[in-house]
């Protein structure tokens, strides 16, 4: 660790991770090494976008790159929040910026209003129709006020053209609430959106009638909505895709998608095949099992770790790479370790479940004004 109470990282990984913890923690940082040996050494466009919505909803920020992009200093300021316009850089999808939002946005001054323009859908990062389905609920189950908590899609937008505009609201909230997140209940229903842009409207047709024949095998009530935009909400690029969640008796939400390539890039998918493959993801996920997806579970950590001074549990089922990074993380920048105890059940047949306990460090909003 550095003087200062500035924390050391190296190299360019979880770099998201870094500068959201570092702003709720008010503790600053430093990263070396940013792909220094690296043919393009440095930060990337994206992420310096990144840091540019950063210090868009800050007050106060100081961060200082060097010449070559290797190195970088953050200071956080204060949250701000407010009405925030910002073009997305087109490499990484609009999710990668808003799922740094929605895990800022509660902690804000003033209620956040963003409008975000790039890429909705792309293979690397999820897309925004799942962020909708499963990080909005999960932020409910902690206390996040419902009214004025909102994720809109004005616009599609693929790759390599982008186009796409989003909309996300959040309201302030004063703290979270702890939670008992112990029992994922069964799969009571399945959703789903089959997206198409600048293809044949006839596509989302046939990647539902494929999600359906193997989904169908399994239960009844699957229904699968075909969103087909066209002209200027359908973005600069054709394309298409399939994001589907299932939803269990319990209120869990667990996710999977699939996009087509991107235009010029790789072999033409059929979308016969992309509906199908997609159904055979979501199984995955349902193996897997757990209360929150593979997807939210680092969301599902930090809003333990910010609730109030009591026990939260939840159970998750294996624990993504990005997760436990994101727990040394969260012990590095709050000094909080979560009791971790696997749990296999007889009668639910799946993937090995962790149970995640730990005590909130009782994070109250200071930013929020006292009315």
């Amino acid at each position: 660790m550095a003087t200062e109470q500035s924390l050391r990282f190296e190299g360019c990984n979880f770099f998201r991770q870094r500068v959201i913890l570092s702003t709720l923690s008010g503790k600053s940082i430093k990263l070396q090494n940013i792909r220094a040996k690296d043919d393009s050494p440095g930060l990337r466009d994206f992420e310096a976008s990144f840091i540019r919505l950063v210090d868009k909803i800050t007050n106060g920020s100081r961060i200082e790159i060097n010449e070559t992009g290797t190195r970088l200093y953050y200071q956080p300021g204060i949250l701000l929040g407010g009405a925030v316009e910002h073009d997305c850089n087109v490499q990484r999808s609009i999710s990668y910026y808003l799922e740094g939002l929605i895990c800022l946005a509660p902690f804000m001054k003033h209620p956040l209003k963003a409008v975000l323009r790039g890429v909705t859908n792309d293979q690397t990062d999820p897309s925004v129709d799942t962020l909708k389905a499963t990080s909005i609920p999960l932020l409910k189950k902690f206390g996040v006020d419902g009214e004025g908590l909102e994720l809109k899609i004005i616009r599609r937008g693929m790759l390599p053209g982008g186009g796409g505009e989003v909309f996300f609201s959040c309201p302030v909230s004063k703290g979270l609430k702890p939670i008992q997140f112990t029992d994922p209940g069964k799969i009571k229903r399945i959703r789903g959106v089959a997206y198409s842009v600048r293809v044949s409207p006839q596509i989302g047709n046939r990647i539902t009638d494929s999600a359906r024949s193997i989904l169908n095998k399994f239960l009844p009530d699957v229904y699968i909505y075909t969103d087909h935009m066209k002209g200027v909400s359908s973005g600069k690029s054709p394309g298409f895709g399939l994001s589907l969640v299932a939803e269990t008796t319990a209120g869990c939400f667990l996710s999977a998608e699939l996009v087509s390539n991107p235009q010029g890039k790789g072999p033409a998918v059929l979308p016969e095949n992309l509906g199908r493959d997609c159904a055979k993801l979501l199984l995955e996920e349902i193996y897997r099992g757990g209360c929150v997806d593979s997807l939210n579970q680092s969301l599902a950590l930090l809003c333990m770790t910010l609730g109030q001074q009591d026990v939260s549990k939840v159970l998750l089922g294996p624990l993504s790479p990005y997760t436990i990074e994101f727990l040394r993380h969260l012990r590095n920048f709050f000094q909080i370790m979560f009791k971790m105890e696997t749990r296999s059940f007889d009668e639910q047949k799946g993937g090995e479940k962790v149970l995640m306990t730990c005590v909130g460090v009782g994070f109250s909003n200071l930013s929020k004004t006292v009315k």
